[in-house]
């Protein structure tokens, strides 16, 4: 039988279980009618771009903003830059692939910022989840969401063949989830840490 103080550290410890488990949102059922697994082609288009944004980071009572770019080369390369406002810092990774790395000259807040590799190809609007052989497709109106693997699963969501959203399913909730509102608006979302980034595009240029 557990004592007094044990019980009450027990009760404490369930408490923030409940309490963290209570933070991460449910995952709804895949809806619509069963569909072939056919993705839609989320390839970089083949001209090198310069995406100019302003983002804003939120990590419980930490908040930082600023602006950045991510230059863009196909098929699967991205230098991506974060600066502070008012000149406090900031710095740079390069996304080759599943590999990020962090420029030598960044400040390591910008680790921080970032989010897992599969994540920031969706900001971009490229689908890049692990390979699974367990993959279920439901087809709604024009929208179409995929679920691949399980345990945990990537869940992608695309309005017509643009991915709009890539969410983790784990345990029947979405702990991690990255939202493309549109072509200016992006939000990844850490919810067990309250964790987020936001992205305002403000352009896109082609360049050399």
């Amino acid at each position: 039988m557990l004592n007094p103080a044990a019980h009450r550290g027990f009760a404490c410890a369930l408490a923030i279980v409940v309490a963290l488990a209570a933070c991460v949102p449910k995952a709804p059922p895949l809806v619509g009618q069963i569909a072939p697994v056919r993705l839609p082609d989320t390839r970089l288009p083949p001209v090198h771009r310069q995406v100019v944004f302003n983002w804003t980071f939120s990590d419980g009572g930490y908040r930082a903003k600023g602006d950045g770019a991510a230059r863009i080369a196909p098929p699967d390369s991205v230098r991506l830059d974060f600066f502070l406002a008012n000149g406090m810092g900031g710095g740079g990774a390069l996304l080759v692939g599943d590999s990020l790395t962090l420029l030598a000259s960044a400040d390591k807040r910008v680790r921080d910022y970032l989010p897992p590799v599969p994540m920031i190809w969706a900001a971009l609007g490229r689908l890049a989840a692990p390979a699974a052989v367990d993959t279920v497709a439901r087809v709604d109106g024009d929208t179409l969401r995929v679920e691949i693997g399980r345990s945990p699963a990537w869940r992608a969501t695309f309005a017509g063949s643009a991915l709009q959203r890539l969410e983790v399913i784990d345990g029947g909730r979405i702990p991690q989830r990255t939202t493309r509102d549109d072509d200016r608006h992006v939000r990844y979302e850490q919810a067990r840490d309250h964790r987020s980034l936001e992205l305002a595009i403000v352009r896109v240029d082609t360049v050399p």
